[in-house]
C-alpha cells in the first residue's frame, strides 16, 4: 500500500501518518526501488490502533507506552487512569454547569458584570436603584474584579463584606447618597469643598473587611493608580481622602 491507500483505509490524513512517523509511533516502512514506501498490512493493524487509543482520549505520550515492547504500563492501568481522569472531568462539567444554571435561573438574569458569583449577583440585583449612578457601576465592576482577582478563600469574606455595603435597604441607602455625592464631582477639580463631604460619606460606607489587613495603603500600587486614573480628579481625591480616614479610624 502507499501512504494514502494507508491513510484512507485507517480513516485519518496522510499528515497524520507523517506524524505518527516522526515521533516514532508508527514503524518507518521499506522503500521500494522508485523511493516510495511500500506499508504492508501490520502498519495498518498498528495505525489503526493508534487511532483507537485516540478516541478513546489517550495522548500521544501514553499511546506510545502502550504501543511499546517496553512500556512501563500496560493497557488496562493506561485505560484505568483515563477512566478515572474522565470520571474528574465529568464531575467538573457538572458543577460548572450546576454555577451556568444558578446565575441563568437568578432573579434578574446575569448581571452586566456577570459573570459572577450567585451571591454577588443577588447583591447586585438587590441594589439595583442604584445602576443610574455612574460611580455605583464603577464600583461594581471592581467587585466582580476583586472576586476574580482575591485567592479562593478569601472570596466568601469579600461577597461579606460587599454585602454590608449593599445587602440591606439601610445601607443601599447610605451607599446611594455617597454615590451621588461623588457623582456629583465629575466636573470638579480636587480642591472643590464638596470633596470633604464625599469622602466622609464613602468612609461610612466602607465596611473593615475591604481594607487591606496591614491596615495601610500603598500609593503605588498599580491597581489603585489605575482605579484613580479611572476617575475625575475630585472623585479621586475624595476616594484618597476617604482611605485616609479609614486608616487612621484603625490606628
Amino acid at each position: 500500500m502507499r501512504i494514502g491507500e494507508l491513510a484512507a483505509a485507517v480513516g485519518v490524513t496522510t499528515r497524520a501518518v507523517r506524524h505518527y512517523h516522526h515521533l516514532g509511533l508508527l514503524p518507518e516502512p521499506e522503500r521500494r526501488a522508485n523511493g516510495y514506501r511500500e506499508y504492508a498490512l501490520r502498519h495498518a493493524v498498528v495505525l489503526a490502533r493508534i487511532r483507537r487509543l485516540t478516541e478513546l482520549g489517550l495522548g500521544l505520550a501514553e499511546v506510545r507506552d502502550v504501543l511499546a515492547d517496553d512500556a512501563g504500563k500496560d493497557l488496562v492501568e493506561v485505560l484505568t487512569e483515563l477512566d478515572e481522569d474522565l470520571a474528574r472531568q465529568e464531575e467538573a462539567l457538572r458543577e460548572r454547569r450546576a454555577r451556568l444554571r444558578t446565575l441563568l435561573d437568578a432573579e434578574g438574569g446575569v448581571p452586566a458584570e456577570g459573570p459572577v458569583s450567585p451571591e454577588l449577583a443577588a447583591l447586585f440585583v438587590g441594589s439595583a436603584q442604584l445602576s443610574d449612578s455612574p460611580m455605583a457601576a464603577k464600583d461594581r465592576e471592581v467587585f466582580a474584579f476583586l472576586e476574580t482577582a482575591v485567592p479562593a478563600g478569601d472570596r466568601e469574606r469579600l461577597v461579606s463584606s460587599v454585602g454590608e455595603v449593599l445587602g440591606s435597604p439601610e445601607a443601599v441607602a447610605r451607599a446611594g447618597e455617597a454615590y451621588a455625592l461623588l457623582d456629583a464631582l465629575v466636573d470638579a477639580g480636587p480642591d472643590d469643598p464638596r470633596v470633604a463631604g464625599a469622602a466622609r460619606a464613602l468612609a461610612g460606607c466602607v465596611p473593615p473587611g475591604l481594607l487591606p489587613q496591614a491596615g495601610e495603603f500603598d500609593r503605588d500600587d498599580g491597581f489603585l493608580r489605575a482605579f484613580f486614573d479611572d476617575l475625575a480628579p475630585a472623585q479621586a481625591e475624595a476616594v484618597r481622602r476617604a482611605l485616609t480616614i479609614l486608616v487612621e479610624e484603625r490606628r
